[in-house]
């Protein structure tokens, strides 16, 4: 029997609290399992921003999609963690990533590390965090046993981590492109054989890891290439052959997108999806169908 689906919205605009909350309002109506909020300068502030959607929602759990490890000393982003955990009654999930914005790191006056070095304060981070959280002296506690931890990525050290120690394991969909800060969109092989990679290292875990998918775009009744081209972040472009090939974008009829999410479960084991803002009203209906 197929695992049951959950899906995420992630929220990106800055706007005022009436307009916030009643956009969290929205996607608690529309039925997202998990409102999300991204980690980027330029977009409002992670933690106060969950605080206030869970003081207008009672259901969806709450999420960073996710926090930039490099931007934080561990042991003080445990206390964050566990106080936002506190002040949403037990509804965070933790999501932990390296950071590839090198701008940003530049405009927070943070060291740009070398790919190995994120990986390494990913993974302290992520270890430290759990050690605080099972510390009985550690204060604030947060109101979960275990905050769930999501750890997001492409590159093979931290899938390898991932699978090893996450309860979700989050997929990007992306890599880096053929120029220094540009990324491409992964087509289907590329994206099965990284599902693959975390196969093999999930090790003797009783239970393999939660696999998350973030959807690029949604577009009902598009054209891919138009929907490739609003994607500002990803400047190698694909072959019109090749866009077709992508699993991260979601075009067609809200029928036959529940199809194509379908086969992500089947073919992948995706069960868990993330959707950006602009995409929460048009991919409400395709989880009508999917429920």
């Amino acid at each position: 029997m197929s695992a049951p689906f959950r899906f995420a919205v992630n929220l990106l605009s800055p706007v005022g609290r009436a307009e916030w909350q009643d956009r969290c309002r929205r996607a608690e109506g529309l039925g997202y399992d998990v409102i999300a909020v991204a980690d980027h300068l330029g977009m409002p502030a992670p933690f106060p921003a969950l605080v206030s959607a869970a003081a207008v929602t009672t259901r969806p759990r709450l999420s960073v999609f996710v926090l930039n490890a490099g931007f934080y000393n561990p042991a003080l982003l445990a206390r964050d963690l566990a106080s936002t955990d506190q002040l949403t009654d037990g509804r965070l999930d933790a999501a932990l990533g390296t950071g590839y914005v090198k701008a940003e790191f530049d405009a927070a006056g943070i060291p740009w590390r070398t790919a190995r070095e994120r990986v390494d304060h990913l993974e302290r981070t992520a270890s430290e965090i759990r050690r605080l959280f099972d510390d009985p002296e550690h204060a604030p506690r947060p109101t979960q046993a275990r905050v769930p931890l999501t750890i997001a990525g492409n590159g093979d050290r931290v899938l390898c981590f991932a699978a090893r120690h996450a309860d979700t394991v989050a997929l990007s969909g992306g890599a880096p492109g053929s120029r220094p800060g540009s990324h491409r969109l992964l087509v289907h092989a590329e994206l099965a054989e990284r599902v693959r990679h975390v196969a093999k290292h999930v090790g003797d875990r009783s239970a393999g890891p939660e696999l998350n998918l973030l959807i690029h775009a949604v577009a009902l009744n598009g054209n891919r290439r138009d929907v490739a081209a609003r994607l500002r972040r990803f400047t190698d472009a694909l072959p019109e052959e090749g866009l077709a090939d992508v699993p991260t974008l979601l075009v067609g009829s809200p029928a036959r997108i529940a199809e194509d999410v379908q086969r992500l479960r089947d073919e992948f084991g995706f069960t868990y999806l993330t959707v950006p803002e602009p995409a929460m009203e048009s991919f409400a209906q395709v989880m009508r169908l999917l429920r």
